[in-house]
C-alpha cells in the first residue's frame, strides 16, 4: 500500500503552501518555509505520510518519513547505551 503525502511547496503568488499528494488546491498558506514546514509536519504526523519539502524552484529538497516511529526501537537502544 502506498503512503499518502504532503509537500510544502512554493505559492504561486509568494510563500509557501501546504499540499496533500496529488492535490490541486493548497491545505493551508504560510509567509514563511519554516511556519510551512512546522505545520506539514504536524499534518503528516497524525496521518502517518511522508512530508516532502520543495525548493523555491520546485525541485524536491528532502523527504521526511514522519508518519514512522521518530526513535525506533534500535536507536533508543543505542540512546540508551551511550
Amino acid at each position: 500500500m502506498a503512503k499518502t503525502s504532503h509537500h510544502v511547496v512554493p505559492g504561486p503568488d509568494g510563500g509557501w503552501n501546504v499540499k496533500k499528494g496529488g492535490a490541486l488546491r493548497a491545505s493551508k498558506h504560510f509567509e514563511t518555509k519554516k511556519d510551512a514546514e512546522s505545520w506539514g509536519l504536524k499534518i503528516s504526523r497524525q496521518e502517518g505520510s511522508v512530508l516532502v519539502i520543495h525548493k523555491r524552484d520546485g525541485t524536491i529538497e528532502r523527504k521526511d518519513p514522519v508518519g514512522s516511529d521518530p526513535l525506533p526501537p534500535q536507536e533508543r537502544r543505542k540512546q540508551h547505551e551511550g
